[in-house]
């Protein structure tokens, strides 16, 4: 399992519809490629992607091919994505924190500072 190939999978609306149907249960080929105005060869490409990535397990009965959905691939990137996001927060809470402090200076700065007097006209 690749974490590149999971997402290069998942970057195609057709393969994240193939996996949505399968997340129903087993389905042939055949089934899954029915909803789809492309051949069964193009279903059968996109079919290998998931295969290639880990996220799609094939078996054979007879003619038949049966395809099943492995969540594996999903949740290492969910773990991959939930560590990114942490990162990520936390750089940028740490960013605003900074922003914040020099604004509050910048503005005690601008307070501590005598005022000019103002002339009076004559």
């Amino acid at each position: 399992m690749d974490l590149d190939d999971t997402l290069i999978a998942l970057a195609d609306e057709t393969r994240r519809s193939i996996l949505e149907r399968l997340s129903g249960g087993e389905a042939r080929v055949t089934e899954i490629a029915a909803p789809y105005a492309i051949s069964l060869n193009s279903v059968s490409k996109h079919i290998r992607i998931l295969e290639r990535a880990g996220l799609v397990r094939r078996y054979v009965s007879g003619r038949d091919h049966y395809l099943s959905l492995d969540p594996k691939p999903l949740n290492a990137v969910t773990e991959w994505m939930v560590k990114s996001r942490n990162f990520w927060s936390g750089r940028l809470d740490a960013l605003e924190a900074a922003l914040r402090a020099e604004d509050a200076i910048a503005a005690a700065k601008k307070s501590a500072s005598p005022k000019p007097k103002q002339r009076r006209k004559q």
